[in-house]
């Protein structure tokens, strides 16, 4: 087994099986926390993160199933490996669907678990990296993009007035050029993600009222979809915003979340 550092969060009921996948985990270098039923967990997800997920199906409060999609709000990238004494094929499929990365049956055999655990994160770790080295790609190039616009571009927005409404948009010391997608904040010039700048589009029109995810991402991608895709595609382009407008994406001052509504503009 490989060395490791990761940690553990067990979602179960049954005492003794978390005492057992906890001492199993332990002896091979894992750090576990442990839940014994959906309210637990969601707590402990709330309060921390993990780098993986033990969840039962079968829990005294909810259903596993009826928590899963709420898990992969909080961390759409954490593996979840679903526990269960009762499978059947329709709950594996939905299993998968809702964002499992796997499915194993009680009695724990610790030899299978360790194996999967193991395979698992060594690829999480490889996919986390790949998406990261895109990212970063992609930052590049529409750093690149914009220094070329800019240099095109080089007029004073400071002047924009009520001739320029359908180009300009403007709030507080934010103003957005439409036409070449520049995006300034006072006095400096704020590197945004083409992606997703329509998505800053959409807030700024709004602001400061919120805007539902729905409402967000058909703003700005142009499609209608469910609330719970909606809600994982806006996450993915806040983030993006929020790491190239605020000082501390912890605690971002311009961009808020709009608890199970969406987000708005603070400007």
């Amino acid at each position: 087994m490989m060395a490791t550092t990761n940690t553990v969060l067990v979602i179960d009921d049954e005492i003794h099986l978390r005492r057992s996948l906890t001492l199993v985990l332990q002896r091979n270098g894992y750090r576990v926390t442990c839940a014994a039923n959906a309210q637990e967990g969601l707590t402990a997800l709330e309060v921390g993160s993990f780098d993986v997920v033990f969840l039962d199906l079968k829990l005294p409060d909810r259903d596993g199933l009826t928590i899963l999609p709420e898990i992969r709000y909080l961390y759409p990238e954490m593996p979840v490996i679903i526990l269960t004494a009762h499978a059947t094929l329709e709950s594996a499929m939905q299993a998968v669907r809702q964002g499992a990365n796997d499915y194993l049956l009680k009695p724990i055999q610790p030899e299978m678990i360790l194996k999967r655990l193991d395979e698992i994160l060594v690829n999480q770790k490889g996919t986390v990296r790949r998406k990261e080295i895109l990212s970063e790609m992609k930052d590049l190039l529409a750093e690149l993009h914009q220094i070329d616009r800019l240099n095109d571009d080089n007029s004073v927005l400071s002047s924009v007035n009520s001739a320029d409404s359908a180009r300009y948009l403007r709030k507080g010391s934010f103003v957005i050029d439409l036409h070449s997608q520049r995006v300034i904040l006072g006095d400096r010039d704020v590197l945004v993600p083409p992606s997703s700048f329509d998505y800053l589009v959409a807030l700024l029109r709004h602001s400061p009222e919120p805007v539902q995810f729905i409402t967000l991402v058909s703003e700005a991608q142009g499609f209608s979809t469910s609330l719970q895709e909606a809600r994982e595609l806006a996450r993915v382009h806040i983030h993006e915003l929020r790491k190239a407008i605020e000082t501390d994406i912890a605690n971002p001052h311009y961009i808020i979340t709009a608890r199970n509504v969406g987000y708005k503009f603070v400007a």
